[in-house]
């Protein structure tokens, strides 16, 4: 599956600051792919319609288990709305058992600078994991 591009749900206000969020999400085995692929187009539609959703895009690289979400919020409180509604918070229950790793970064940018590319939104992905394993005490993520 190709990247799903930057698509905008509500318009941003002309000033101010959103809130970033990009996930990287490395599912045990192939068998999981599908599953996760189904469910992640699921959590897609919801995004497209959410409260507060300034922009989202997804990328899936089924061959290698890993799947990569970026997205903008209006605050913090509309992204965890979101993921605390349904179907968002039932799919990520029922995918937890089928979960290798697990990334989240957050930042916040002025909404003139959305969409974030996916440059940025990679390296913040790596920089985290980064500190994720070190917290851990493994030298490498």
């Amino acid at each position: 599956m190709p990247t799903l591009p930057w698509v905008t749900p509500q318009p941003p206000p002309s000033e101010g600051t959103t809130v970033v969020m990009a996930s990287r999400f490395e599912v045990r085995s192939l068998r999981d792919v599908p599953r996760f692929l189904l469910k992640s187009l699921v959590a897609w539609k919801q995004v497209r319609s959410a409260p507060g959703a300034f922009g989202a895009s997804l990328v899936a690289r089924p061959a290698k288990r890993v799947f990569l979400t970026l997205s903008a919020w209006e605050s913090r409180d509309a992204l965890y709305a979101f993921a605390g509604t349904e179907p968002h918070r039932g799919i990520m229950t029922a995918l937890k058992p089928t979960m290798r790793s697990s990334t989240f970064t957050f930042w916040e940018v002025p909404v003139g600078r959305l969409p974030i590319t996916w440059d940025e939104a990679k390296r913040r992905i790596e920089e985290q994991r980064g500190a994720d394993a070190e917290a851990r005490g493994n030298a490498t993520p």
